[in-house]
């Protein structure tokens, strides 16, 4: 079947088994277990859940491994650099991917004795990968939405022993599948595009790797780091509409990506689908298409804030991958390497015609005209 047919159903019921087509969230925090616990599939709420299982299942499908539902991205982020790393191993990461990882570096890992190598998504991560323990990618990035070969660099940190983990958050699953091109660990933010409605916290492991799931469930438990059925049961929920959603999301965002490239006060646009950006070559390799999320840069701070007051159908707020476009100053939050004009625009659901009509308007707006 096609992989659309297949995600629609995933973690469903079968079309022979009778009752709900998805069960409801599983609340229990307890569960009736008389004699020995090894008897019994549901022993207690932190250990395991129905909800959880079926939507593990559903992402194991996306995956093509086995999935860990965590509590959010950070908690799947988490989780996945504890398994792997202890004192005296090495972590070569990208110095430009997400803020929130690099700062989990250098205030957990590396006061633990963890060394980490900071190397640009565009740099060269083969040259520092001798000694290392684990080689982090994200790709895209965030919020520059540079690009880099994951096969390749998959392929050379096999041969020096290197475990490879791939954040997948900007492109998900449906976009882009790690583990077919040789990563041992997939991470996602599923906040984000993979749920697409901005109305819970949630992410997940992935991987082939059969001690490595032991592993996650394992610091799953110890950590506490668990999902709230509630909120998984709305990721499950949402996923059958994943490929219509990201389709139109996508489609819209090379269209917008294309609109701006041609306005000569736009100073720059990073989107992997346009021909003009560096790693379009390995996106069109490695991406079935190219995201929703399209960054821009209007050079200062003053013609940035106004482009965003001037907006009357997108929404100013943080995060990406929703059903509603929403645009930020990036720089706002700071830690990033990127102008104080730059924006990231998540585009969303709505008719690309207006999108691109209020993006148009805010330029205009803020340009003066």
């Amino acid at each position: 079947m096609h992989r659309d047919t297949l995600i629609v159903h995933a973690g469903y019921r079968t079309r022979g088994e009778t009752g709900p087509f998805l069960a409801g969230p599983q609340f229990s925090s307890t569960y009736t277990t008389p004699g020995d616990p090894a008897d019994h599939a549901l022993t207690y709420g932190r250990f395991h859940n129905p909800t959880w299982s079926a939507w593990e299942a559903a992402l194991g499908v996306l995956e093509g491994g086995q999935a860990v539902a965590f509590a959010s991205g950070m908690a799947a982020v988490a989780a996945a650099l504890g398994v792997t790393l202890t004192r005296g191993d090495v972590l070569v990461l990208p110095g430009d991917c997400y803020y929130a990882i690099r700062r989990l570096a250098a205030t957990w890992l590396e006061p633990i004795g963890v060394r980490v190598r900071l190397v640009p998504t565009r740099g060269d991560q083969a040259a520092v990968l001798d000694g290392a323990r684990l080689l982090w990618l994200e790709t895209p990035s965030n919020p520059l939405l540079d690009v880099c070969d994951i096969r390749a660099l998959a392929g050379q940190a096999r041969t020096r022993g290197v475990l490879v983990a791939v954040d997948n958050t900007t492109a998900t699953a449906y976009v882009q599948q790690p583990l077919d091109l040789g990563a041992a660990l997939v991470v996602a933010s599923d906040t984000k595009a993979l749920t697409g409605h901005s109305d819970l916290l949630l992410g997940h492991v992935a991987t082939r790797d059969e001690a490595l799931v032991v592993a996650l469930r394992a610091w799953r438990t110890h950590h506490g780091a668990i999902p709230g059925p509630m909120e998984v049961w709305l990721a499950h929920r949402s996923l059958p509409t994943l490929p219509l959603r990201l389709g139109r999301q996508c489609a819209s965002a090379e269209r917008l990506a294309a609109f701006l490239a041609s306005r000569p006060d736009v100073e720059s646009v990073h989107y992997p689908g346009l021909a003009t950006h560096p790693g379009h070559a390995i996106a069109r390799r490695q991406m079935r298409t190219f995201g929703t999320l399209v960054s821009f840069d209007l050079g200062t701070r003053t013609r940035a804030e106004a482009f965003l007051r001037a907006l009357t159908l997108v929404r100013e707020a943080t995060s990406f991958g929703g059903v509603h476009s929403i645009a930020e100053r990036r720089a706002r939050w700071g830690g990033d390497a990127i102008g104080e004009g730059f924006i990231r625009f998540s585009v969303g659901c709505e008719a690309v015609d207006d999108i691109v009509a209020d993006v148009q308007h805010a330029l205009d707006a803020a340009a003066g005209r």
